[in-house]
């Protein structure tokens, strides 16, 4: 069954890497809003979309519509969500769901009002190698995850003027709430937060954490490194084993190997060395590697109330409420 969505928020990653990802996925998009009216044209023209608006509420009371789709600023995304949901239709939200953890549980208030669906772009969670790790990790030979220790970085480039980290913490900070309970299994225990500001701008902080399962790891994250360059490396161990993830895409397994150095008659196998995996980029194929369309396809299921495993509000919810208690340990 095709879904008929209306779409808000026109602007460049929405553009790039989101609704090239309906169609993909059998959904027509049948309106576009955004308040730059030209940037709601460019994207109608580019998709074939005949009714465009300015003004959300007019694109949310568009008459044929299933559900509405949204990449927009966080005080929008809880306005529209829940307009959305009073009018009985299901929502996509990037992330982060709202400004607040509070605005996030009134999301998920008027989600279970509605029975309606509410899924949130997390789409780490569907980046290829984060999706192998956490397949490695589920299996009985890895055993219980013991640690997790990763880096997560950007450049200070959102700061001009007065400095306010609001913008990093939001739309990049927020992954890591939501990935690393993913990842462990089980949800934030304790936090704590070291920190380093050499110059209006620049952030470098380590995140200590324990999980309920009594994982703990540290998480890197900060605005000084250049975007330029790979900003994002994962390594989650457990007993003997052990996964990395470098760079969204090349993934390494190692287990426990004998020595090779004395045995002549040494060679590689399958049950103890080292597995690895990196993507074959001169294949002709439309693969998305970030996660993207694989986040999408499974959103497209759950507003269509099928099966899926799309991160829902209630995740949002506790990712925004984990986030907050970071943002208060760096005072």
């Amino acid at each position: 069954m095709s879904l008929k969505i209306g779409w808000i928020g026109c602007g460049r990653h929405a553009s790039q890497m989101l609704l090239p990802q309906l169609g993909r996925n059998d959904v027509e998009i049948a309106a576009v809003c955004d308040l730059d009216g030209e940037a709601a044209g460019r994207a109608a023209r580019q998709y074939g979309v005949k009714n465009v608006y300015v003004d959300y509420r007019e694109l949310i009371a568009h008459r044929g519509l299933d559900a509405i789709g949204m990449a927009v600023g966080p005080d929008l995304h809880h306005a529209a969500a829940i307009e959305t949901l009073g009018r009985g239709l299901p929502v996509f939200l990037e992330k982060p769901p709202a400004a607040t953890s509070r605005g996030a549980q009134e999301i998920s208030a008027a989600s279970r009002r509605a029975g309606k669906a509410v899924a949130v772009g997390f789409m780490k969670r569907y980046s290829t190698g984060n999706r192998i790790a956490r397949n490695v990790l589920q299996k009985p030979e890895f055993g219980p995850v013991l640690g997790i220790t990763g880096t997560y970085m950007t450049a200070p480039t959102y700061f001009a003027g007065e400095v306010d980290y609001t913008g990093f913490f939001l739309h990049h900070c927020v992954h890591y709430m939501d990935l690393i309970p993913w990842l462990t299994g089980a949800d934030f225990a304790e936090m704590a937060l070291r920190k380093v500001e050499p110059a209006p701008g620049h952030l470098l902080f380590h995140l200590n954490f324990s999980c309920e399962n009594e994982a703990i790891g540290t998480i890197v994250m900060g605005t000084v490194q250049s975007r330029g360059t790979p900003m994002e490396t994962i390594q989650i161990m457990g007993d003997h084993a052990r996964v990395e993830v470098n760079n969204v895409i090349n993934v390494a397994y190692y287990r426990d190997p004998p020595f090779k150095a004395d045995d002549r008659a040494a060679s590689l196998s399958n049950d103890v060395d080292t597995l690895s995996w990196t993507p074959n980029f001169t294949a002709a194929a439309n693969e998305d590697h970030k996660g993207y369309n694989a986040l999408i396809a499974d959103a497209v299921a759950a507003l269509k109330g099928e099966p899926n495993t799309a991160p829902t509000i209630e995740d949002g919810v506790r990712a925004m409420g984990h986030l907050e208690t970071m943002i208060a340990l760096l005072g």
